[in-house]
């Protein structure tokens, strides 16, 4: 628990982000309010973690609540993260769709961050592009802040970022380098992946159906009833087969009998 505040002021702020964004908050994480919510109080003109709180409670729809909300969901994200969902995209799902006649395929990139697994996603498709001449894809990337969802859309990336995954072949063939030593995504990939904001715990039936979801490492940071509840809806809006992926330490395993396991591809999964 965070040193700086009492046991009821640490449990508003844990109840707020469980409400607002499904971050199950344990004492043990304390210290993540000190590290990324002190920056958000001294920028308010606020003194300290207390006072932050207090106003919160005072105004817990206040834009101040999105900026808390925002700074501790984490954003970790880069290009091609663990391949293998990559690979499985190309060489079993694309196939297993065109077999079955697929000419349209929506994909969704759920907690997309910046951008860059929305991106790899847009890439892989582009590369195999040659042999499904026939089929539209459509990608959507949700996240539930705004401030990743502007970078992603503006698709330009630090040299760091670029280096974190990204196959030096992909980087010459779609990336042209900007000032600062930034990259930016060329406008073919770019206008593949459309982004809006969205979150987990609200409904997202209007969204329409997919045929691909990446929600990886995400349901890692819900409580076990959010996880199933956010696993059923997501079954709920998939048309059969339906191609889940989830991230290496995830499972549907007693949370959510609708979906089943593809033995032989790691973090895969189809509708039961």
């Amino acid at each position: 628990m965070s040193a700086a505040l009492a046991p009821d002021e640490f449990q508003f702020l844990a109840d707020l982000l469980k409400q607002r964004s499904g971050l199950a908050l344990t004492p043990d994480k304390g210290y993540l309010l000190d590290t990324r919510l002190t920056p958000i109080a001294k920028a308010n003109g606020l003194a300290d973690l207390r006072e932050l709180v207090a106003k919160l409670r005072a105004n817990p729809s206040a834009p101040l609540a999105y900026q808390v909300i925002e700074s501790m969901t984490t954003n970790e994200s880069m290009f091609f993260r663990d391949s293998k969902p990559f690979e499985q995209l190309s060489k079993v799902i694309l196939p297993a769709l065109k077999e079955r006649g697929a000419t349209s395929v929506r994909i969704w990139s759920a907690a997309c961050s910046t951008g860059q697994e929305a991106y790899s996603i847009a890439m892989t498709l582009k590369e195999e592009s040659l042999k499904y001449p026939n089929m539209k894809f459509e990608i959507v990337g949700t996240d539930l802040a705004e401030k990743v969802l502007e970078r992603a859309r503006a698709g330009i990336y630090s040299q760091f970022e670029i280096q974190r995954g990204l196959p030096i072949t992909m980087l010459m063939k779609y990336f042209t380098q900007r000032a600062n030593n930034n990259w930016e995504i060329n406008d073919a990939i770019k206008a593949m992946a459309k982004f809006s904001t969205g979150n987990l715990l609200m409904p997202f039936a209007a969204a329409g159906k997919f045929d691909i979801i990446f929600c990886r490492n995400v349901l890692i940071y819900f409580d076990e009833k959010t996880k199933s509840d956010v696993m059923n809806r997501l079954a709920a809006c998939m048309n059969a087969p339906g191609y889940l992926f989830l991230g290496t330490s995830e499972t549907t395993n007693a949370l959510c009998d609708k979906f089943k396991v593809m033995e032989e591809h790691r973090g895969m999964f189809t509708l039961a």
